[in-house]
């Protein structure tokens, strides 16, 4: 018995670690899933579907990465950030709502949770994009 909570205990501590992992890239995968939904709804079949949501994921990641490493001013960097920040912190949000919603009856104390949740992984994600974490991409010359 006490083997099964403490697999357990593990088992939550990992995908805890992978939804904080994962929140940082919410927004490419909202839009793929997105594109893969209206791919769908136009006939294209779960694999084709499946394909343009994978290429959109991909180009929208791509895309916002790149202007990342390339914009130098840090209020442009800022709002690149904020939009990989506001998905991440909106998915937090829920993923937390959903492990409270059967545990606690409170309305009050369980958005409390919410909020704190939504801006744990909002600042998680924040912290994974800031200029600190990505010094292996742009090493600056010592002077």
């Amino acid at each position: 018995m006490i083997a099964l909570i403490l697999v357990g205990a593990v088992l939550v501590g990992v995908l805890c670690v992978l939804a904080f992992m994962l929140a940082t890239y919410a927004l490419p995968f909202m839009l793929g899933l997105a594109a893969a939904r209206l791919a769908f709804a136009t006939g294209a079949g779960v694999i084709g579907a499946g394909l343009v949501g994978l290429t959109v994921g991909v180009i929208a990641f791509a895309v916002l990465a790149s202007l990342f490493s390339r914009l130098r001013s840090p209020v442009l960097r800022g709002i690149v950030m904020v939009v990989f920040v506001a998905p991440a912190a909106v998915a937090g949000y829920s993923l937390v709502h959903g492990l409270v919603r059967p545990v606690i009856p409170s309305e009050a104390c369980r958005q409390v949770f919410c909020v704190i949740g939504g801006a744990c992984v909002g600042v998680s994600a924040w912290l994974r994009l800031s200029p600190a974490s990505c010094t292996m991409t742009e090493r600056q010359p010592r002077s």
